[in-house]
């Protein structure tokens, strides 16, 4: 006897009442697409769980990809058998031993088929004197047990489980919409990409780059970003815009103390028209308030009005200790922080405005034509599909 499945809870999936079926179908996608190496390994629907089929494939790596999946709340390694008591009591024992360093037990049964003949009290009772019958050093512990084995009896088979996974939680990849993440290769704008995942947003990413002053290598650090961040959420094409007349142009035609606030609006105008053309409906940026100049509330309120899109700021109230703890828990870190500088940092002005008049700004651009030059930014734009079947293919050391 072996554990052959992965049971999987959905947790706040459950909430969505009558539009229920279109998130569990777009979390069973999205788990299917994170298996995609394991040919054999299937993933079924059922009434308030998904199952993914192991048919002998290793548990163990399979286990760590899902934990990445959002719409996931728990998960557990389950060995499937027929709605027969005594097959039910094998695999219960067999649970029970396969735990490691475990002294205590508690039997909890879920009789979710209510034609079995047994009721899950009297259920729990039955199996709980059988394992103390058959097995040596253990004793129940219904407060705090060193295991629980748990029991769920389905209408067309049981399953039994030892032990819980905390899954990453939050709604499937997709069923929310679409937003154009700003991703400039810092540290922040990852995880900002990373929580509005959480929430059930697919991505796509913008990236603002000036060569000869940003180098290939920086461009490359953000795409490699976005190739950690599909393990999260598959697929992300990144929209790679040539900054460098633009940028020279403003720095030109704008005083220095207003140069990083006209910036910023005219990023935002080109995100905008990226979301127009790609029917994405809201930006995200990883902005925190008051960490730099541009993210003072004057400052976001000044550039936050050259588009009526949502502007989504999933990191507006951490900290930076608290935006470098995620960084690290979801492997973005390292990468986030090799000394490759993007269009960001490149003309950052000795004393920029930290409290920009909207009025001044607006006189500012009436003296400039920045017309030509964006379109020719958007003509410019390429295009690179980052494929999360492709990370295993690339070598990312020389970039560490």
């Amino acid at each position: 006897m072996e554990y052959d499945h992965i049971l999987i809870r959905y947790g706040e999936l459950a909430l969505k009442g009558k539009n229920i079926k279109q998130f569990i179908v777009r979390l069973q996608q999205n788990i299917r697409e994170a298996l995609y190496e394991y040919e054999q390994v299937k993933v079924k629907r059922s009434l308030g769980r998904l199952f993914v089929e192991l048919h002998g494939a290793d548990p163990t790596p399979i286990m760590e990809k899902l934990q990445k999946v959002f719409g996931i709340y728990s998960l557990s390694l389950a060995i499937k058998v027929n709605n027969e008591e005594e097959a039910i009591k094998e695999a219960a024992l067999h649970a029970l031993l396969s735990s490691k360093n475990a002294k205590t037990f508690k039997v909890s049964v879920r009789r979710a088929n209510k034609n079995f003949p047994i009721r899950s009290q009297e259920m729990n009772q039955v199996l709980g004197g059988h394992l103390l019958r058959h097995s040596e050093g253990f004793t129940v512990n219904v407060h705090e047990p060193d295991v629980e084995v748990r029991v769920e009896i389905r209408e067309k088979a049981t399953y039994i489980t030892s032990t819980v996974v905390k899954g990453a939680g939050g709604l499937p990849v997709g069923s929310s919409g679409k937003s154009l993440l700003l991703l400039s290769g810092g540290i922040d704008s990852p995880v900002a990409g990373y929580l509005m995942m959480k929430r059930g947003l697919e991505i796509e990413a913008v990236h603002f780059h000036s060569p000869p002053f940003t180098s290939e290598r920086a461009k490359q650090k953000v795409l490699d970003l976005a190739k950690i961040l599909t393990e999260y959420g598959g697929s992300i094409k990144v929209h790679l815009v040539p900054f460098t007349e633009l940028q020279q142009e403003i720095f030109k035609q704008i005083p220095e103390r207003y140069g990083m606030t006209v910036m910023r609006r005219i990023m935002l105008q080109i995100s905008e028209k990226i979301c127009q053309n790609n029917n994405i409906l809201a930006v995200t940026t990883g902005e925190s308030l008051g960490q730099v100049a541009s993210q003072t509330l004057a400052s976001m309120n000044t550039i936050n009005e050259v588009t009526n899109i949502p502007v989504l700021r999933p990191l507006v109230a951490m900290d930076k200790e608290e935006i470098v703890t995620y960084s690290r828990r979801i492997g973005t870190y390292d990468l986030s922080i090799l000394p490759y500088e993007d269009c960001c940092t490149i003309f950052v002005p000795k004393a920029p405005s930290t409290n920009p008049k909207r009025e001044k700004v607006l006189q500012l651009e009436e003296g400039a034509d920045f017309t030509p030059f964006i379109d020719k930014a958007m003509a410019g734009i390429e295009v690179v599909t980052v494929d999360a079947k492709a990370m295993e293919e690339d070598d990312f050391s020389d970039l560490l």
